[in-house]
This record gives C-alpha cells, sequence and structure tokens, in this order.
C-alpha cells in the first residue's frame, strides 16, 4: 500500500481492488452485519459479504438522485404484499424514465431468492432501479443501461398500539409529479422528519397550498370523523401508498361489524381533520400508528381510540395470513 502526502496529513492509498477489500473487510470485523444480503446488477449475483454491498460512485442515483424504489414487509418468512410494490415501483420508474435490466418476473425472481439467500424471516427489502454507473454528467442517455439494487434489512418489528404526536412542517412538499413516484429525491422527506424530531413529535404532515391535508414524510394518513367514517386524504397529489390502499380494502369490514359509517377518499382540510376523533399514520412498517396530538391539540380525547386499534388488527391479521404473501424459499 502506497501513500500521498497532503500538508502533513498521510492518506493511504489503495493500489489494488483486494487491498481496498481488505480495508472493508476490516471495518465488519469487530461489528454484526446489519444487513445479510444485497443484490446488485453490476456484479450480477447476491452478496452476503457487507464489505461488497456497496454502490458505484458514477452511479447516476448517488450522484444525480436518477432512481427510484420500494420497498415490501417481511414477516414470518413471507414478503407481504410483493407483487403490488412491485408494480408501483415499475410506474414509479416509467416516471422517471428509468429502465430496467430486466423484466418484471426476473426482478421478483430475484427479490426472493435474495430474501431466501439472506435466511431472514423478519424484517424488509428495499430495492432501487438506477439509470446506472458510467459518467458524472447530467444526462443519462450515454451511460451502458440501467443497474438495479436490493437489500435485505432484519427488523424486530411489531404491531403498533401506542399513540405519538404529529406537527404540520413548514418544509414544501413536493409537487404532483414527484411526490407520486417512489424516487430517491427524499430531501423534502427528510427535512420535515428532522423538523418533527427537533419539535419533539413522531414525524409531521404535509398540508399543501390548498389548505388540503397531504401525507407525512414516509406514511399516509388516516382519520375517524365525528360521523365515524374512515377518511383518507386523495392521492391526487401525494404517493399513493400501497399500506393505505389495501386498509380502504379491509375496513368495509367494520362497516359491515357497525363500527365504522364508512370509508372513502377525498380533500381534507386542516381545520377538518382536526375536528377528528382519531387520526393515524399508516405505512408498511406500522402498519397502523395512532396520532393523539398534532399540533399541541389533543385528537379526540388525546387518548389511543378503539377504531384505529380495530384497523390496525386488520392489517396486522392480513399481514399474517392474508392472501397476498410469498412464501419464501429458504434452503
Amino acid at each position: 500500500m502506497g501513500s500521498i502526502v497532503q500538508a502533513e496529513d498521510q492518506v493511504p492509498v489503495y493500489e489494488s481492488g483486494a487491498e481496498a477489500l481488505q480495508k472493508l473487510q476490516e471495518k465488519w470485523k469487530s461489528t454484526p452485519a446489519p444487513f445479510p444480503a444485497m443484490y446488485s446488477s453490476v456484479l450480477g449475483g447476491i452478496v452476503l459479504d457487507p464489505a461488497m454491498m456497496v454502490l458505484p460512485i458514477d452511479d447516476h442515483m448517488v450522484h444525480r438522485g436518477h432512481g427510484v424504489f420500494d420497498t415490501a414487509m417481511l414477516l414470518d418468512g413471507h414478503l407481504y404484499e410483493l407483487d403490488p410494490h412491485l408494480d408501483r415501483f415499475l410506474r414509479s420508474a416509467a416516471k422517471a424514465k428509468v429502465g430496467t435490466p430486466f423484466p418484471r418476473d426476473t426482478l421478483r425472481a430475484i427479490l426472493v431468492h435474495m430474501t431466501a439467500a439472506s435466511g431472514c424471516r423478519k424484517g424488509s427489502i428495499r430495492y432501487w432501479l438506477s439509470s446506472g454507473p458510467g459518467d458524472f454528467l447530467l444526462s443519462s442517455s450515454a451511460l451502458p443501461g440501467p443497474a438495479f439494487y436490493a437489500v435485505v434489512i432484519p427488523s424486530d418489528y411489531d404491531q403498533c398500539r401506542h399513540g405519538v404526536k404529529a406537527v404540520t412542517t413548514s418544509v414544501p412538499m413536493k409537487p404532483p409529479l414527484f411526490a407520486t413516484s417512489k424516487n430517491v429525491n427524499y430531501l423534502p422527506n427528510v427535512l420535515s422528519i428532522m423538523d418533527a424530531e427537533e419539535r419533539g413529535a413522531f414525524a409531521s404532515v404535509w398540508v399543501d397550498e390548498q389548505g388540503f391535508v397531504a401525507e407525512g414524510p414516509m406514511v399516509n394518513v388516516a382519520f375517524v370523523t365525528p360521523a365515524g367514517e374512515l377518511v383518507l386524504p386523495a392521492f391526487d397529489k401525494i404517493l399513493s401508498g400501497c399500506t393505505a390502499k389495501r386498509l380502504l380494502a379491509l375496513a368495509p369490514r367494520l362497516v359491515d361489524a357497525g363500527l365504522l359509517t364508512g370509508v372513502t377518499t377525498k380533500f381534507i382540510t386542516v381545520d377538518e381533520a382536526k375536528t377528528s376523533v382519531e387520526m393515524a399514520f399508516v405505512g408498511s412498517g406500522l402498519p397502523v400508528l395512532p396520532i393523539v396530538e398534532w399540533d399541541g391539540q389533543p385528537i379526540g380525547d388525546g387518548k389511543v381510540g378503539k377504531l384505529m386499534l380495530a384497523l390496525s388488527d386488520l392489517l396486522w391479521e392480513d399481514m399474517k395470513s392474508g392472501p397476498d404473501r410469498v412464501a419464501v424459499p429458504y434452503k
């Protein structure tokens, strides 16, 4: 290993890939590997060594944000709603003008095989399509082709039954073209969650320029009105959450049981939303997280409500035994 001198500091120079890999592997020797498996189309396979779970610096997703992603929850060795997420993934890619190195069936097979190779039975997977590596220009027209990456993320998550606080963020929300696709340009989302944390809240809520409730930085929001109707903000200008859509499909069961009077999506103003008797964040890893306070004002009686817990039970049971589960073929 050689070195160069900058001022009084010595900066190592690794003259071979073997040297660089050795250094990366040394980094993980004393640390449990956080991710058990990754797929990279650049490498052309699945890697289990965390030292190799890297992206090329000239990938346009890295330096230009030209990429999209999606996810799927993993529970009891089954991938939940993989197909709806994969369909949204490809819609996002089309909007972002990002191609794919493989047809949909191959992408799906890679994700299932990667999960099996990981041995992980509880957590999530996340996957990306990028316009690919090749240069540092703005345009991707000269690149060899798109890239596909994926990773398994273990997590001992459970059904959320506690209440949290939310705040309205002052961070501008993304315009519809970007908000309705799941792209990697998440700086507004990052800043809005940091805004919430700095103000002692779990997460923030975006409100559009017309005063209608939009979404959270990584979740949808749901309300139960004083009349007992479940309302989710219309998806016209926000991400169409797969878990939110599944909630809308399952919630009529509570109407049949006499617990809700109706289920709908619509544009809902902040003032109307704050009169709700119950409120929650809705997202893959929650799946329903009750909100008991918004901007310092209690929602309903300020306690976790029975209706959001009932909706959470519906989704949790669907995750454990519903029809849209893909069994992972572990060895």
